[in-house]
């Protein structure tokens, strides 16, 4: 049986089959992104760097120079132009409603194990080195995770980490009060020692010229009150954020290094929540990691945290050997 459709049909439908799908996303490989830098000078030493690094993340002067110094060159382009918009705002509004300079606010959001700490570590510490913005504040989310008796007390302790784990209310306040431009604003203090809340410790921010926050689930879109309104969510006050991204089964090796190096460290602490777990051998603690890893983090991860990159202004994917392969920035 002979075909209908013409040869240039069949080109016009492979064509079609074959064109790029549709992307909010402008895709960088690492060395077009390299290239972003321009000659922006590096701030940081070799000894500032392993400071700034989390525990089992691998990242040098070479990837700082490639990766977070094109990046700070972005955010420092995008603070100065969010100001001019304020200007223009400005002038719209005339004496009616003029407003002042506010913090601009930068989200980190990613897994457990992948990263997140150290880029929002570093971040801060080249953002800082900007003359036109030198107070550069970083929070954590941990600080608003509810009390480890509440969380025992509402059954929530395997579910820490998890949405319903955080006072978000109290966390979406405490963003929008220094966007606000409040003199002064306090958050809890959270201890990976104690794994808790430290009672009576507070964290002081006053007006600084930016604003990082880190965690799990900072890019969480605001849940629908009682009456079914849509609230302001936390990542409504982001001006700009960064997913850090990478395959699942790399996080979860770098997960269990991680915590095998916390055992002959940190958990060798006697004041450590998890202290018991340097008093069985590898093998019985490696399980409980595994287990964790697989009915917490990873289900938290895939429910979610993934779910949210998407809503990131950038992704920031890194291959097996935790050095930055590609990068996705949105498109304006």
């Amino acid at each position: 049986m002979i075909s209908s459709v013409s040869a240039p049909d069949k080109a016009q439908r492979s064509a079609h089959r074959h064109k790029p799908e549709a992307t909010p996303y402008l895709d960088l490989t690492r060395a077009e992104w390299s290239a972003l830098r321009e000659k922006t000078p590096l701030p940081l030493t070799a000894e500032e760097v392993e400071k700034l690094r989390g525990l089992g993340d691998v990242i040098d002067l070479d990837e700082v120079r490639d990766i977070y110094l094109p990046l700070s060159r972005l955010l420092n382009l995008y603070v100065g132009a969010t100001d001019g918009l304020r200007g223009a705002l400005n002038t719209f509004l005339g004496e009616k409603g003029s407003q002042s300079g506010t913090p601009f606010v930068i989200g980190v959001a990613g897994s457990v194990a992948v990263g997140k700490s150290t880029v929002a570590r570093l971040l801060q510490a080249l953002l800082s080195r900007w003359p036109e913005h030198p107070r550069v504040e970083l929070v954590t989310t941990d600080g608003f995770l509810l009390p480890t008796k509440e969380l025992e007390a509402r059954g929530l302790m395997s579910r820490k980490g998890f949405p319903e784990s955080y006072d978000r209310r109290a966390l979406t306040r405490f963003v929008a009060d220094i966007k606000a431009g409040k003199a002064e604003v306090t958050a809890p203090v959270y201890s990976h020692l104690i794994y808790d809340i430290v009672p009576g410790k507070r964290l002081t921010v006053r007006r600084p010229d930016i604003l990082i926050v880190e965690g799990l689930n900072v890019l969480q879109p605001a849940l629908p009150g009682k009456d079914g309104r849509t609230r302001v969510g936390l990542a409504d006050y982001f001006d700009f954020s960064v997913y850090v991204d990478a395959r699942t089964e790399d996080i979860e090796r770098w997960y269990l290094n991680r915590f095998k190096k916390l055992r002959g460290t940190a958990f060798q602490n006697p004041s450590s929540y998890f202290r018991k777990y340097t008093q069985v051998s590898e093998e019985e603690a490696l399980d409980y990691a595994r287990t964790t890893w697989r009915t917490i983090n990873k289900l938290n991860l895939v429910e979610n945290v993934a779910p949210t990159r998407g809503r990131a202004t950038l992704v920031v994917r890194k291959g097996p050997d935790h050095k930055v392969q590609r990068l996705s920035l949105r498109k304006l």
